[in-house]
């Protein structure tokens, strides 16, 4: 069984949440439950799927949730800037969660890749 608690990824995707909640907090009430609320999802949906496919008995499987993990750090990543753009966010702020999210994404894809060559 493998212990996701391990795992960089997983362990840089919980401080991400604790940075994205950090973030929204600063949010204008009237984006609590849409776009703040959206970002949070997609943040928690990060280190979540990396725990749950860490569970999996196959490699194939534990790829697959590796592989929606990554989709959901693009999802961020794409929310994030949509909240630049409105303001919600400080350019500076943005651009160091950013350069975060894209970190992990290249490491999540790595991850995969090296997963899958397990086989």
């Amino acid at each position: 069984m493998r212990n996701f608690r391990e795992y960089n990824v997983w362990i840089d995707g919980m401080q991400l949440v604790m940075d994205i909640y950090e973030l929204v907090d600063h949010f204008p009430s009237n984006e609590k439950f849409s776009l703040s609320s959206q970002i949070v999802r997609s943040v928690i949906s990060i280190p979540s799927n990396i725990a749950e496919g860490a569970s999996r008995e196959s490699e194939k499987d534990f790829a697959r949730f590796l592989e929606i993990a990554l989709g959901s750090a693009f999802e961020l990543e794409t929310q994030v800037i949509i909240a630049s753009k409105r303001k919600y966010i400080a350019e500076n702020n943005s651009d160091e969660i950013i350069k975060k999210v894209i970190s992990l994404q290249k490491r999540i894809h790595a991850f995969r890749k090296k997963v899958l060559n397990k086989k």
